[in-house]
Parts: C-alpha cells; sequence; structure tokens
C-alpha cells in the first residue's frame, strides 16, 4: 500500500539547504496532484496518461497554461485563501492563480531571491510597475512587498509614474552608497532611462519584461544594451516569472536565467508537445515543486533555449500566443 502523501513531510524537505531531493519530491508532487487535483487528473486521463514515476527517463504530464484562465486549479480540496491574477488583456480573460497556502509563497520568494542573491546583497529595493500597481491581485507587487519588508525597509519605495521621485531616490542612494536594487517592468525602464540617466556605482537594474503594447518590440540584448548605457552598468538583471509560479528564476548576466533547486525548465517541441528534452530550443516547460496546491508541471507559451548546466534563456512568445505583462519581449 502506497504511503500517504504528507504536505507537512513535502514541505519540510522543499526548500532545504541540505540533503535537498529533488527526484522524489517530484515523484510525490506527481503522485498526489494526479490523484488529487480534478483538473489535472481530467487532463491526464483524456490523454491516457499513466507513466509510472520511477521508470527511467520518467517525466510529468504538464498542464497547458492556459487552464488557468478557466479552472480552479487546485488540489486536495484546498481552500484559496487569496489569489493573483495575470495582466494578460486579451480576448481570453485573464489567468488567475488561486494560493491556499501564502506562506509556501512567500517561502518561496525569500529563498529563491537569497539562492541567487545571499542574504544581504542589497539594503534597499526600489519598485518602478506601473501596470501592476494599478492592479489588486498582482502577484509581482506582493513579491517585492515582502522582499522590501524582509530588508527592513517597512514602507517600501514603490514608483508609478513619478520618474522625478525615483530620479531625486536614486542619486541619494548613491551618494551615500548604499547597495540597491531597482526592479522594474521594461517599457517602464525604458522611459525612465531616457529622461534620466545617471551613472550607477551602488544600484543595479532588474528588469521583468514586458512592453505591454506601450513600445515597439525589440529584444532583451537591446533593452540590456541601451539600460547599460544610460545607466553605465556592466549588466542589467533579469527576473522571470508568472502568475501560474510561485517560483522566479533570475539572469545576472548574459540573459541566462537559473531556476532555484526546486524549479526545473524543460523543452518540448511545438508541433510535438509529449516530446521533451532537457536541452535544445523550444517551448518551454516548467517543474515548480512550490506549486503543490495547485499544479506543479505547466506548459507555458514562452520559447526559449536551455543549456547543459540548466539555465535557459527566453526568446519571445509562441505564434499566436496572447500577450502577456511579464513575457512581451521580442525573438
Amino acid at each position: 500500500m502506497a504511503t500517504p502523501f504528507s504536505i507537512q513531510k513535502y514541505l519540510a524537505n522543499l526548500f532545504t539547504e541540505k540533503e535537498f531531493d529533488f527526484s522524489w519530491l517530484l515523484q510525490e508532487a506527481y503522485l498526489f496532484q494526479r490523484s488529487e487535483n480534478p483538473v489535472y487528473r481530467s487532463y491526464c486521463d483524456q490523454l491516457q496518461y499513466n507513466a509510472k514515476p520511477k521508470s527511467p527517463g520518467w517525466v510529468p504530464l504538464f498542464l497547458p497554461i492556459h487552464f488557468f484562465k478557466t479552472r480552479e486549479v487546485l488540489t486536495g480540496g484546498a481552500v484559496a485563501k487569496l489569489f493573483f491574477e495575470s495582466s494578460g488583456t486579451g480576448a481570453q480573460g485573464r489567468s488567475r492563480h488561486y494560493i491556499a497556502d501564502p506562506s509556501v509563497y512567500e517561502d518561496s520568494i525569500l529563498k529563491g531571491f537569497e539562492f541567487r542573491f545571499g542574504k544581504h546583497e542589497f539594503r534597499k529595493l526600489l519598485a518602478l510597475l506601473p501596470g501592476y500597481l494599478e492592479q489588486p491581485h498582482a502577484s509581482l507587487v506582493y513579491m517585492m512587498r515582502l522582499l522590501m519588508q524582509k530588508s527592513g525597509d517597512n514602507n517600501g519605495s514603490f514608483f508609478l509614474h513619478d520618474h522625478a521621485g525615483l530620479y531625486k531616490l536614486l542619486q541619494e542612494q548613491e551618494q551615500e552608497g548604499i547597495p540597491t536594487l531597482l526592479v522594474g517592468v521594461t517599457h517602464a525602464l525604458l522611459d525612465f532611462a531616457e529622461k534620466y540617466p545617471i551613472p550607477l556605482k551602488h544600484i543595479r537594474i532588474m528588469e521583468t519584461g514586458g512592453m505591454k503594447g506601450r513600445r515597439k518590440e525589440i529584444t532583451r540584448e537591446e533593452v540590456h544594451a541601451i539600460l547599460r548605457k544610460q545607466f553605465g552598468l556592466g549588466e542589467i538583471y533579469s527576473e522571470y516569472g508568472m502568475t501560474e509560479l510561485l517560483s522566479q528564476a533570475y539572469a545576472l548576466k548574459e540573459g541566462r536565467f537559473v531556476c532555484p533547486p526546486w524549479m526545473k525548465v524543460l523543452i518540448r517541441e511545438e508541433d510535438d508537445p509529449l516530446n521533451l528534452k532537457e536541452t535544445g530550443r523550444g517551448a518551454l516547460n516548467i517543474i515548480d515543486l512550490a506549486n503543490i496546491h495547485s499544479c506543479c508541471f505547466i506548459a507555458t507559451e514562452d520559447v526559449g533555449e536551455v543549456f547543459e548546466d540548466g539555465s535557459f534563456r527566453v526568446l519571445g512568445r509562441m505564434d499566436q500566443s496572447e500577450w502577456r505583462g511579464c513575457s512581451l519581449m521580442a525573438v
């Protein structure tokens, strides 16, 4: 008889720094969600997917991301405490990610950020997020508020359209030599950089993607080149996240994102979505083990490249995919 799934045991092992067993967590998450997630179970049944977790080369079936637009994706009879909503504006509507345990999301945010940047890399965090601050259910705003609080900045420093105020604060941070991270949606960072170029030494810039139809689509490389020139920086950081995921990947150079240990990216062929590979180019499938209360296995509409070391680049969107806030980058 199979051992009953223990959410307490699963979570106790999820963000541990020692003896992390991705394979065990993957199997536990799959068996639990295959049995207790009505949406995921129905999808697997429709495709008659019965692969056994311990077979060689086993991978789960990935739920197409558009199900978050039309279904309440929850596992184990969980009750949602809150939900996050995507910033998409297309005819298909917005995705909703129902959150049964906000503490899991908070742990993923904090541990994932610490994994990439360390505990004390930045003393101040700033956010330039027009298009998100106006939304009451934006996961990116939730994430930034939490990171600001944990850095000791309880008041937070969010900016909507006050570029002059942001410029003044950046000058002050530079003069005082305070290690600072400015996180911004791409179109807003470009607008700010055009009006207020400033050489930065103690401040780093991180873009989250997203033109949202407000500027001409250009490549991430072109965006970074402009920002490097305007701010005198050697590298521009990037964040990869979405409403349907509770974890984020960060790129510190060359646009190559690195996942935290509980997250993994695979490649699927666009014309054969069940054919998966660990490296190469194609559409991105993501395992996010923090999504234990929703679905850990997401087939995105992003196109990218995964490298031998597990890092990945995002190259754009699949043809005819709906535009969405954090993914609007041209190939």
